[in-house]
């Protein structure tokens, strides 16, 4: 099993960046997968959530109306959509799988995805 994520950088705040992690080795529509972000000093936080088919949507309410998840399961990719970042949306953000295939939680925590990325760091400042 390998998560392959990419695309994150150094913006400025208001800005957007768009995260990209790439699955292998495993049925990826077969799983829930997930975005995770540590921020400095501190534990890892569930972000986002999207079910195997990506029919529904979970997000965090410290990101709903500013992040968007979404998959290509033919691609077998993850993506993240983030726009209007805070200095405080600062993290190493990992791609994430659920630990029981065909399941998506109605609530989320970071747990529930130990299958993670070596991740990509998001850095907001000016």
């Amino acid at each position: 099993v390998q998560l392959v994520e990419s695309g994150g950088g150094l913006v400025q705040p208001g800005g957007s960046l768009r995260l990209s992690c790439t699955a292998s080795g495993f049925t990826f529509d077969d799983y829930a997968m997930a975005w995770v972000r540590q921020a400095p000093g501190q534990g890892l936080e569930w972000v986002s959530t999207i079910s195997p088919a990506g029919s529904s949507v979970y997000y965090s309410d410290s990101v709903k109306g500013r992040f968007t998840i979404s998959r290509d399961n033919a691609k077998n990719t993850l993506y993240l959509q983030m726009y209007g970042l805070r200095p405080e949306d600062t993290a190493v953000f990992y791609c994430a799988r659920h630990n029981v295939p065909k399941l998506t939680p109605l609530e989320s925590t970071a747990s529930q995805y130990a299958v993670r990325g070596r991740g990509t760091q998001v850095t907001v400042s000016s």
